[in-house]
């Protein structure tokens, strides 16, 4: 069954790759239909994938393969809430060591660019502390990380 909102993400060629990997890493995640060019089209031939229906933790998404016209940017990004530390580190090394690349805060984007925010759910309730000290001490050891370190998270919470 098509669903009635789904996430169209724009991919140069490798959409299927990229359905995979997400499948692959991601709980909740699936390939589902692979749509390919029933003729030659401009800018490719027959049995060319098109299109990639996959889920990705239970979202349904689209991979279009649109070649080089458009990049993906941070203006876009999956947001994934970590239960610990050993998941944290799993899909952190995942995404950054299938070519992808580490950013600031938790952030980091996959081979194709696609950004991801892999954030541990202890992170979110240091920063949302009731004592505002607190908050702002999570806040600022948050700051200076790539990956989120919950221990150290935690540690400058408590002060």
């Amino acid at each position: 069954m098509i669903s009635k909102n789904t996430i169209c993400l724009w991919y140069d060629g490798t959409a299927l790759d990229a359905a995979k990997f997400y499948a692959e890493t991601f709980p909740d995640s699936a390939v589902g239909a692979v749509l390919r060019a029933p003729g030659d089209y401009p800018s490719g031939k027959q049995g060319d994938v098109l299109t990639v229906g996959f889920t990705v933790m239970g979202i349904p998404c689209l991979g279009l393969n649109g070649r080089p016209a458009f990049r993906h940017s941070e203006a876009f990004s999956f947001q994934v809430a970590t239960d610990d530390q050993a998941e944290t580190d799993r899909l952190w090394n995942a995404i950054v060591g299938n070519g992808g690349q580490e950013s600031a805060c938790g952030w980091c984007k996959d081979k194709w660019g696609l950004s991801w925010q892999i954030t541990p759910r202890a992170l979110t309730a240091a920063i949302t502390d009731p004592d505002p000290a607190a908050a702002r001490r999570a806040f600022e050891a948050m700051m200076e990380m790539t990956k989120i370190d919950i221990a150290a998270v935690e540690a400058a919470r408590r002060g």
